[in-house]
């Protein structure tokens, strides 16, 4: 026969737990609670079976006592004082006991969190060293599941739960010591319970592990998708993808549900046996010790007495109870080894280019000469699809370099490749001869500065996101140690409460005010001081999550500043301007080229007027140079750059064509800057936030208050209610079965007295032992009924509580996400880190919780029954058990209530530093990240070790006061039995439904921060699903469809009780604003709108001009109603849309964003996502759209087709192809009317012809309504109509050819972008 030895896999669970321990460098204090706690822990197991044999003792004495009792009167007073001095020693160890249990309770709680802490501070230093090829398929959501979920679990599995499983294990070893000591033949056979016991264990953890991964992976992926919605919940409304993104998340959840139901039975298996093998264990002992008792009083040579019997199959058998009591920690620590696992392999990643290691040669000083020689370039997540072939160019020293092409061309890697985020598979790339591969990576991103072509700031102020580019300034080193600290966010909040930013700079150090300095003037080369000046705060203004409190050109000249203040080498621009208006940029050109003095520029741009004077311009398409040269020359020679010239030029009429571009003198640029000192500033509709709040930062403005839990979650419960009863039953047989096994403990010490004779002992041995055994049948199939079915509904509840928490959230208006303080990653909290907490209150534990209570009751139920007047006096012990748990619980909750704010913005942190990764990386900002961090969580830290010390007191006193219950009961029940009133057999039943009660009751407060923490969230996500019920406009409460079938459900969800406009779905639409002003909410003393008037005729193509800030984008904003009217009116097809019920009307709009946004999928999801809610778009219907936005050939050329992943964010695509799918998805809804913002920004000249000519087909076939924003005046040359904008209001009106003659700001920028 053959047999399987266990593999080493089997194992490895334990090996990385130990791993897990000694993890992360732990400093010399780790190391000290470790040993502390460890010793502490092993110790504490001790004290118990050595009562143990003071019970044998005791149980000697009062055999003999009652037994001398019936011979002989008057030696009761023998007896108790003889049992008295043994009752005192027990109140000794008692003592001993509670201060090991404290001290390692202690130990076990700091060690925990330290850990913790130093494996959250590994990973996300991990992280931010990673290259970026490590990103282009890691979403920042997954970074808020991997710190909520996985270091939650190591924490838990490496808390005081770890010190109690080496006290159980303790006992167990020391018990059986006693038992060898005493009766070596009848613990040999008990020995058979070790390897039962290892074999259950190692099975299960190993089965529990498997199902963990798999489950945190699933939901890991799933809160990604929530991650990115939250992030851009404006265009989620705005696409009505409601309903499809919860699709997606639907089916991650759905997976992960099915292993979080498989782990239930795991442990609902491993429970169920753990108690059998216990229970017949004590049928095994009991069986074996009448016997041995027997015998004893038959041999009567008193070679082993019944209380030395009675010691053996006490301890043992409370060893094996004790090691029950462990059930419900082993999934814990299977939990926290798989979340190790799975972190581990993030930390330990190796990265191909480390942006924070020291190795490399480090720069003192460069000229700034770039040089690709035969550069060939693959991304390494799609590597059968080159993007550089053999590209060999020089950027000289100090000049201007340009680079133009067609959009997906290879001119943004280039852009890569020069901040070494990646490195070529062939070819080399040199920066003044050297290959950059033989640099030191931080000394090389020092001298090079980069603006991206989507700039990304962090949520924090203007003044710190400019400073971020000092962070690695080689010229500015002496300021790291400031930048690093918190000195300005310190001045930021001072200027906030009313302080003036020259005063603060005044007062403080002098690097920070040469810091300020350094910004200010930074700002100004970047020609944001102006708008800066205009903000309520100044350069302390908060820029919000992702930058979102600006425009799109604000953030533009922001990150342009960022880059300017550091005085870079080598300046990388990637469509720096592509967001701003002529004349905004015509200023930043001057200022870069006064700034570009002895620096080199490489300037990636599809305007080519920002290249005119560049030194050298070279032409790429499809990843080759097809021509390079001065503008003169390639004009002469009347190629590819010819052709691109003469597609974006703007010819004037004939009134302005004498006028040339060098007429446009300083004298116009400063008209145009009068005028614009007229704009009021304009926030974009995307995230429109409350500075004022936000800036106070107080997360308790944003709590969801929740009214009834009850009410809110009995409709969920109610479909499960049948197997909740089950359950509830299976837990009162488990909670019923300790009481059950002290009457039978009773029974057998009363009649094990040697006062009986022989026979009736050998048969009630195996009468009881017998009964035992039914109890272990009895025990294993109730344990497994209880924690299958507790898990089983458990899992289904959380999946749909996290349904409901994200289709609630996403069910809210945009106002609502942006008000109060609200940030994308705390409401993420919601669906991770609550729904994590409740997951931690799994079926598991509601199971034991439930029993324990049953098992109190009943215990105390039958002592009164059996023997009241000792139940009584020990019922004085209740209060102590009872008190001490609720304080214990009492102080935890108010600790978690009060750093919630801080633990919640700690991840913000971490998720935002993911989301922005490239520019943390060009700006090696990775310490100031870490830096930030850290200060995020001084102030729970620095309270960690008193509330330590505070809580677990209690847990000490409830873990400990077993011993004492048991000498008082001892003292009183021996009294009562030497005076007759009650016989051994009642004394023992009570002792022992007593005993295991008050031990089961102090192990169960063991489970109390997972309680206190699920109680927390309970509410907190009550809360969030009763939003909706708190919603008059909506029923969404009380038409939830059934979230368990396998059918999903289709719809708007946020116009679930929408009216349907009665508008026909054929031809454009009409648009009229009347006299409409807006303020956004947040700042309603600042006007952003103007009694606008406006009327569009269906089918025309609108365009809306006007500087960055004019109010642009803030009409495309409430023509979709993100926001309603201050006063006037706005209607599509003569229907208000302010008065309107629902939000269907949206159906006939299409939406591009200035920011291209992509979601974490294939581009065939993302396109579908842009069809009419209720209806999934055919593969021909996808293909027409994307042939209309000149994009259907590339994806075709792509590996994978339409099956291509996007990659995080739309990684994986350029820019310009990021664009034109943007424009696809539109086209995909057949809209009657198009909404354009910005939308040919990242487009070369040829992409934007070719795009223009796809539009016109559409607005032809279908008669569409086209509103477009653009700076871009070629992409709007041809409108019907033209609408300048400034101020909030509508200054000039008509077709270019008239504005041109009669606006002079129009003109400055028409002519700006000529170039012939």
């Amino acid at each position: 026969m053959h047999f399987n030895r266990p593999s080493r896999a089997s194992f490895r669970p334990f090996f990385g737990f130990l791993h897990l321990l000694t993890y992360a460098d732990p400093t010399w204090l780790d190391q000290i609670f470790l040993c502390v706690g460890t010793v502490a822990a092993i110790a504490a197991g001790v004290p118990f079976p050595l009562i143990g044999i003071v019970f044998g003792q005791l149980v000697d004495d009062l055999n003999n006592a009652t037994c001398s009792n019936e011979s002989a009167s008057g030696s009761a007073s023998a007896g108790v004082t003889s049992i008295e001095p043994k009752i005192l020693l027990l109140v000794y160890i008692s003592i001993g006991s509670f201060v090991l249990v404290y001290t390692h309770i202690i130990c076990w709680n700091l060690f925990s969190q330290r850990l913790a802490q130093r494996v959250r501070d590994r990973y996300l230093k991990s992280l931010l060293s990673q290259d970026i090829a490590f990103f282009d398929n890691l979403q920042a959501g997954e970074v808020s599941s991997r710190l909520n979920g996985d270091i939650a679990a190591i924490e838990t599995g490496t808390s005081e739960k770890f010190g109690i499983f080496l006290t159980c294990v303790s006992f167990c070893v020391t018990a059986y010591i006693v038992a060898f000591v005493k009766d070596a033949q009848l613990a040999g056979m008990l020995v058979s319970l070790i390897p039962a016991f290892l074999i259950m264990a190692v099975a299960g953890a190993h089965f529990t592990h498997k199902y963990s991964v798999k489950m945190s992976d699933f939901f890991a992926s799933a809160s990604a998708i929530a991650s990115e919605g939250l992030n851009h919940v404006g265009l989620v409304h705005a696409l009505g993808a409601n309903s499809r993104l919860e699709d997606k998340f639907r089916g991650h959840l759905l997976d992960a549900r099915n292993e979080g139901t498989r782990k239930a039975l795991a442990a609902a298996v491993q429970a169920g046996l753990l108690y059998f093998i216990a229970f017949s264990a004590n049928a095994l002992a009991y069986w074996q010790g009448s016997r041995k008792i027997a015998d004893a009083i038959e041999s009567g040579n008193g070679t082993s007495s019944v209380g030395e019997i009675y010691t053996v199959i006490f301890v043992v058998v409370d060893g094996a109870i004790v090691l029950s009591q462990v059930a419900p920690l082993l999934p814990l620590f299977g939990s926290a080894v798989a979340a190790f696992e799975r972190l581990r392999t993030d930390i330990e990643y190796p990265p191909s280019i480390g942006g924070g290691a020291d190795t490399g040669a480090k720069l003192q000083s460069t000229a700034g000469a770039v040089e690709f020689c035969n550069v060939s370039f693959t991304y390494p997540s799609r590597q059968d699809h080159p993007v550089l072939n053999d590209v060999s160019f020089q950027c000289d020293a100090g000049k201007l370099t340009a680079i133009v092409g067609l959009s997906g061309s290879g001119k943004s890697t280039v852009a890569s490749l020069v901040s070494r985020f990646y490195d070529p598979q062939s070819g080399t790339l040199t920066l003044d001869g050297r290959d950059i591969r033989d640099l030191n990576v931080k000394t090389l991103r020092g001298f090079v500065s980069l603006v991206p072509q989507e700039p990304s700031l962090l949520d924090r102020s203007i003044m710190e996101n400019i400073a971020l580019g000092l962070v690695n300034s080689p010229a500015h080193a002496h300021l790291k140690s400031n930048l690093l600290g918190n000195a300005l966010s310190q001045i930021a909040e001072e200027v906030r409460s009313g302080q003036d930013l020259t005063t603060c700079a005044e007062k403080a150090a002098a690097p920070v005010a040469e810091i300020i300095q350094l910004v200010q003037e930074a700002a100004n080369l970047a020609d944001a001081t102006n708008f800066i000046d205009r903000l309520e705060h100044r350069f302390a203004t908060l820029v919000g999550s992702n930058g979102s409190l600006l425009s799109g050109g604000q953030k533009q000249r922001i990150a342009l500043a960022r880059a300017l203040v550091r005085d870079p080498r080598v300046l990388v621009l990637d469509e720096a301007t592509a967001a701003l208006d002529s004349a905004s940029e015509q200023r930043i050109q001057a200022a870069i080229e006064k700034a570009s003095h002895g620096r080199t520029v490489i300037s990636i741009a599809h305007r080519l007027s920002t290249i005119r004077n560049a030194s050298k311009i070279i032409v790429m398409k499809a990843g080759n140079i097809i021509e390079h040269g001065d503008h003169d020359y390639l004009m002469n020679f009347n190629g590819a750059y010819a052709e691109l010239v003469r597609l974006q030029s703007v010819r004037p009429t004939d009134d302005s064509s004498s006028s040339s571009r060098a007429s446009m003198d300083t004298e116009d640029i400063d008209t145009v800057q009068n005028e614009k000192c007229g704009i009021i500033l304009e926030k974009p509709h995307m995230e429109a936030m409350d500075g004022n709040v936000l800036a106070s930062t107080h997360q308790g403005s944003a709590e969801i208050v929740k009214h009834s839990v009850s009410k809110t979650m009995l409709p969920m419960i109610r479909p499960h209610a049948l197997l909740l009863l089950v359950a509830f039953l299976a837990a009162t047989i488990v909670g019923g079965t300790y009481s059950a096994s002290g009457v039978i403990l009773g029974n057998i010490m009363g009649r094990f007295s040697p006062c009986n004779p022989p026979d009736f002992i050998r048969n009630t041995g195996l009468l009881f032992s017998g009964l035992f055994f039914m109890l272990a049948v009895v025990e294993f199939f109730a344990n497994f009924t209880s924690w299958s079915a507790f898990g089983y509904v458990s899992e289904r509840l959380i999946y749909k509580i996290r349904i409901l928490s994200f289709r609630s959230l996403f069910h809210q208006p945009l106002q609502w996400h942006e008000s109060g303080g609200r940030s994308p990653n705390m409401l993420l909290d919601y669906i991770t880190k609550d729904g994590n907490a409740l997951a931690g209150f799994s079926g598991s534990i509601m199971g034991t919780l439930f029993s324990v209570v049953v098992n109190f009751l009943a215990s105390i139920i039958l002592s009164h029954v059996v023997a009241w007047r000792i139940a009584i006096v020990c019922l004085v012990t209740v209060p102590l058990l009872l008190g001490s748990g609720f304080m214990q619980f009492r102080s935890i909750a108010r600790f978690a209530e009060k750093h919630a704010g801080a633990f919640s913005s700690s991840i913000g942190i971490t998720v935002e530093a993911v989301s922005n990764i490239r520019t943390i990386a060009a700006l090696s900002a990775e310490d100031e990240i870490i830096q930030t961090y850290r200060r995020s969580l001084r102030a729970p830290r620095r309270e960690m070790v008193i509330q330590s010390f505070k809580t677990n007191i209690w847990l000490a006193i409830a873990q400990s006061t077993g011993t004492t219950i048991y000498a008082f009961a001892y003292w009183w029940g021996s009294k009562n039995i030497l005076e007759g009133r009650y016989t051994q057999t009642q004394f023992f039943i009570i002792l022992f439904a007593m005993l295991v009660s008050a031990q089961l009751w102090g192990k169960l407060f063991v489970l109390a921060p997972e309680i206190s923490k699920a109680k927390a969230a309970i509410s907190r996500v009550v809360g969030v699903l009763e939003l909706n019920n708190n919603d008059p406009s909506t029923h969404f409460g009380k038409s939830t469809p059934d979230l368990d079938s396998s059918g999903t459900e289709k719809g708007d969800i946020e116009a679930f009780a929408d009216t349907k406009s009665s508008t026909s779905s054929h031809g454009g639409a009409r648009v009229v604003f009347r006299d409409v002003s807006f303020s956004y909410p947040a700042r309603p003393n600042i006007p952003v709108l103007l009694s606008l008037s406006l009327s569009i005729q269906p089918g025309q193509f609108c365009a809306l001009v006007g500087p960055s800030g004019a109010g642009k984008s803030t009409v495309l904003a409430l023509l979709e109603r993100f926001y309603l009217p201050s006063s006037g009116s706005i209607s599509i097809n003569g229907l208000n849309i302010g008065h309107h019920h629902g939000t269907s009307f949206r159906d006939d709009i299409a939406y591009v964003p200035q920011e291209n946004i992509l979601f974490h999928g294939s581009i065939k999801f993302n396109l579908s996502l842009g069809a009419r809610p209720g209806h999934t778009p055919t593969d021909d219907e996808i293909w027409e759209a994307c042939k209309l936005a000149n994009i259907h050939e590339t994806i075709v050329s792509l590996p994978e087709g339409y099956d291509t992943q996007c990659g995080a964010n739309g990684s994986q695509l350029s820019g310009g192809q990021r664009q034109r799918l943007s424009i696809a998805r539109a086209l995909v809804r057949k809209p009657r009317l198009l909404l354009l913002d910005e939308s040919t920004s990242a487009l070369d000249a040829e992409s934007e012809k070719a795009l223009e000519m796809g539009l016109e087909r559409a607005v032809k076939n279908n008669g569409v309504t086209v509103i477009a924003i653009a700076h871009r005046l070629r992409t709007i040359a041809r409108a019907d109509v033209i609408f300048l904008m400034e101020g909030g209001k509508v200054v000039d009106q008509g077709r270019h050819e008239d504005l041109v003659s009669r606006s002079q700001s129009y003109r400055v920028n028409a002519l700006h972008q000529m170039l012939e």
